[in-house]
């Protein structure tokens, strides 16, 4: 082989004759984009417009907050559909008012709710009717209550150291000041202690709540013992009270202690036998319920056809 033959063919060094040329091209167009873009407008919404159909072609999906889980697709919302809402066969009570400013609306018709009230109040005819029997039973244990006291009392009765009534479903066992306590002093005699031990005797077989209570006349004291007729009212209240407690059977639960001072005279305080007859301690007896008791219950509803009769007290009796 000849020297020319084994000489190594290389390219030429620089770049090729076209390279310059197609160069050229590519400057010449991109300076055309460059104008054109220079002298044009973009419109904004229109760009918008063509960004978002771009994001929906190219598959972005809705953005995910950072601290939001990712959440999977519900098999059970897939295979199965929320069935169609159908009306229940309770019956539905449908309320209508053009009153605006009431809070409650009413509806029932006028015959349920006139048979309503005559419901109404026959349950409250019934419940004073059976109050009056119970009345009326406690009335009649009272006056028999009383009898027995009388008769176990009499000879102290006799004496003008007490008396015995009833009134209403009470029965009154009335010490006297004369003899069971000094002008102003709230000691019990000492000769006056055997009949309230008489009295507790006879207590303890007599059911009902009682009630020790102390009364004055309107002359008004003020000793060193005593500021005012309550202090003195009230304390030989408790005298006799407490000569009651000093036996032990005696249950002091239902006991209670008052002064009433000058408030509940039996006669007007005009003369000085009224007066005497003022001063006093009255040991009451309460049978049942107290005729207040009944003044106090509800009306009958208005528009009812039903009457309720009116209590009659009954009067008092001594003995």
């Amino acid at each position: 082989m000849s020297d020319e033959e084994k000489k190594c063919k290389c390219p030429r060094a620089g770049a090729p004759p076209w390279m310059a040329t197609f160069a050229d091209l590519m400057s010449l167009l991109m300076c055309f984009f460059v104008l054109l873009l220079s002298f044009s407008e973009m419109d904004v919404l229109k760009f918008k417009q063509l960004a978002g159909s771009m994001r929906e072609a190219f598959g972005v999906q809705q953005q995910i907050k950072v601290k939001d889980i990712p959440k999977g697709t519900s098999i059970i919302a897939q295979e199965f559909s929320p069935g169609r809402p159908e009306p229940t066969p309770l019956n539905e009570v449908r309320q209508f008012s053009t009153e605006t400013s009431k809070q409650n609306l009413d509806v029932r018709s006028q015959q349920g709710k006139a048979e309503f009230m005559d419901a109404e109040a026959g349950a409250l005819q019934e419940m004073v009717k059976k109050m009056q029997a119970e009345q009326a039973a406690a009335e009649a244990e009272a006056r028999e209550d009383a009898l027995q006291l009388a008769m176990a009392l009499q000879n102290e009765i006799g004496l003008g150291a007490l008396d015995v009534e009833t009134r209403e479903s009470k029965v009154i066992i009335r010490l006297r000041e004369k003899g069971s306590f000094q002008s102003g002093a709230a000691e019990l005699n000492f000769e006056f202690i055997p009949i309230i031990e008489k009295i507790r005797d006879l207590l303890l077989n007599i059911q009902g709540r009682i009630s020790v209570e102390g009364h004055t006349d309107n002359i008004p004291i003020s000793t060193n013992q005593f500021q005012s007729n309550w202090g003195l009212s009230s304390a030989r209240a408790l005298s006799v009270a407490q000569e009651l407690f000093a036996d032990q059977r005696i249950n002091q639960d239902r006991y209670q202690v008052i002064g009433y001072a000058d408030t509940k005279p039996l006669a007007p305080n005009n003369t000085a036998q009224n007066r005497a007859l003022n001063r006093r301690v009255e040991i009451v007896i309460q049978k049942g319920q107290d005729q207040q008791t009944l003044k106090r219950l509800p009306a009958v509803p208005e528009g009812a056809e039903t009457e309720i009769e009116g209590v009659e007290l009954a009067p008092s009796e001594i003995f």
